[in-house]
């Protein structure tokens, strides 16, 4: 089993599916799978955001959200992005955590494969 560091930057479609799409089949593949969503990335894990992004030809974003969480992926907002992008903690869905983007460093420690969006 390897460790999966994904670093989202943006909030379009372009910069979120790949990470899902990604990050579900490492975590399918057992991988310990960590999403980290800067402030630009951010806003893509807002209640209700997932839901209304669909792009012809790739899966149902929301199933592979819940796919990743479900196989013990973790989501994580950098909190700098609450006072950047004017948001609060319960504005983001469910299963997404609030972090430094020092937590980020010290739990993907030793990961093999990295990817930023």
């Amino acid at each position: 089993m390897g460790k999966v560091a994904i670093t989202v930057n943006g909030s379009e479609p372009s910069n979120v599916f790949p990470a899902f799409i990604l990050g579900s089949s490492a975590a399918a593949s057992e991988d310990d799978v960590f999403i980290f969503f800067t402030p630009g990335g951010a806003p893509s894990m807002v209640k209700g955001v997932v839901e209304k992004m669909e792009v012809k030809g790739l899966p149902n974003l929301k199933e592979l959200v819940d796919g990743v969480l479900s196989l013990g992926g973790r989501l994580m907002v950098c909190e700098l992005a609450l006072e950047a992008k004017n948001l609060k903690k319960e504005d983001f869905r469910e299963g997404v955590e609030i972090v430094g983007a020092t937590t980020f460093i010290n739990e993907i420690d030793g990961a093999q494969i990295t990817f930023s969006f």
